[in-house]
């Protein structure tokens, strides 16, 4: 249930953070404008309402002067068992790391974090935009810290990891082993420390939680922030809002927080989510990347030495083969052991026209043992033999051969006897 102190405020943080007593919050994250120089704007899914907001500069030491203001009050409202997490970008964390340490100290500087996602970008001669900076400083050396453990990478060595060690006599490390000579396994192993690279997915466009808002950050990355630096019933405040996720992520957790922003209708958007606050799951994050690798590997072998791309999460291509031309790309799927050719041709069908293909490829690695012809296949559909029924077809052939030759040896001179 919702705090009925838990809401978002319309007006200047600088204004309503002075109106605040000192050493009131726990947390403050903020998501201030990055001094991109533009004007960003955005459309709910249902193409209603438009959100948008300014992030113009007449220069650096403008924008400058705007952050210092807001951070000083930053820090008076914290406790000094409080922590503030700055969120950034390129365009000017060189700036704001610099006031951080003027106004909150160098030696309280904790963590860089890089927020890493996949994001398709038109970066024209760059390297693509993947990631976003948070700075995290405390107030003083009595700042709240909650480890958060992570699962063991697949390349992990578990049982060694489980394994208890200790230092002989000559300080080496070694497992550690009980008076019989069996390891002694440890029991206070948590997983692995979440370090300071965050992979959290950027919201597609059909997440729930999705608003329309422009640079609007994920329930999920906010939760994070939020576990890491406080307890159940501590104060949060966002001074740049927006659309509220922060406020979402404190309800959900069980905090309190107040929402500023000069926007009126982000500040209304915000209570708006308050009212149910609602996060979108990241199957991502809960399967792994690995569980999304689902191409089929023996098929990929049987392809090795063509200019493809693998295709996962589609059981009717296996993988697109560049085109001579290198116009289009031409699906190419392998027949899979057990399964007929019209199944095999069925599934890459409907493939290849659900992708508008004008050609594609199905490699066929069993004897046809149906009442199928591949001449019963749409015109943009090729079938090739793989090459180990090639070499069968090529040795039959040539076993056929020989025996006809020996046969013909064996026939006398004047005919049959």
């Amino acid at each position: 249930m919702i705090n009925v102190f838990d809401h978002a405020i319309n007006g200047d943080c600088l204004v309503e953070l002075e109106r605040l007593g000192a050493a009131k919050a726990d947390l403050v994250y903020l998501d201030p404008p990055f001094f991109t120089n533009l004007r960003h704007s955005s459309i709910t899914r249902d193409r209603t309402k438009t959100f948008s907001f300014d992030d113009l500069w007449g220069s650096l030491s403008e924008y400058a002067e705007f952050m210092e203001a807001r951070l000083r009050q930053v820090h008076r409202v914290l406790k000094d068992s409080g922590s503030v997490f700055v969120h950034c970008d390129s365009s000017a964390n060189f700036l704001l790391r610099v006031l951080l340490d003027k106004i909150f100290g160098a030696d309280q500087f904790r963590s860089e974090i890089i927020w890493s996602y996949k994001r398709w970008s038109n970066s024209a001669r760059n390297l693509l935009p993947a990631h976003q900076t948070i700075f995290f400083y405390s107030k003083s050396e009595k700042y709240k810290f909650n480890v958060i453990y992570g699962p063991y990478s697949e390349t992990t060595n578990v049982d060694q990891i489980l394994q208890l060690r200790q230092r002989d006599t000559h300080g080496v490390s070694k497992y550690a082993t009980d008076a019989n000579g069996n390891v002694v396994y440890a029991t206070d192993k948590k997983g692995v420390p979440l370090s300071d690279v965050w992979e959290i997915p950027f919201l597609n466009p059909k997440a729930k939680e999705r608003t329309g808002y422009p640079t609007q950050k994920p329930v999920l990355l906010l939760e994070r922030i939020i576990r890491i630096a406080t307890e159940p019933d501590d104060l949060i405040i966002d001074p740049f809002c927006g659309s509220g996720t922060t406020l979402v992520a404190a309800a959900i957790l069980g905090r309190r927080s107040l929402g500023i922003d000069t926007s009126i209708e982000a500040v209304d958007l915000a209570n708006h989510r308050l009212k149910e606050p609602t996060k979108t799951d990241s199957a991502l994050l809960k399967k792994g990347r690995v569980a999304y690798a689902t191409a089929d590997l023996k098929s990929l072998a049987l392809l090795e030495g063509l200019d493809l791309v693998p295709v996962h999460r589609n059981a009717g291509v296996d993988a697109f083969l560049k085109s001579s031309d290198g116009d289009e790309l031409v699906p190419i799927r392998v027949q899979r052991v057990g399964e007929s050719l019209s199944d095999a041709a069925s599934v890459l069908v409907r493939a290849g026209m659900s992708k508008c293909a004008t050609k594609a490829v199905l490699v066929r690695t069993e004897e046809c043992r149906e009442l199928f012809s591949a001449s019963e296949l749409p015109d943009f559909v090729h079938v090739v033999d793989a090459t180990a029924l090639r070499i069968k077809a090529a040795l039959s052939a040539s076993e056929s051969k020989s025996a006809a030759n020996k046969s013909f040896k064996r026939t006398p001179k004047g005919g049959a006897a």
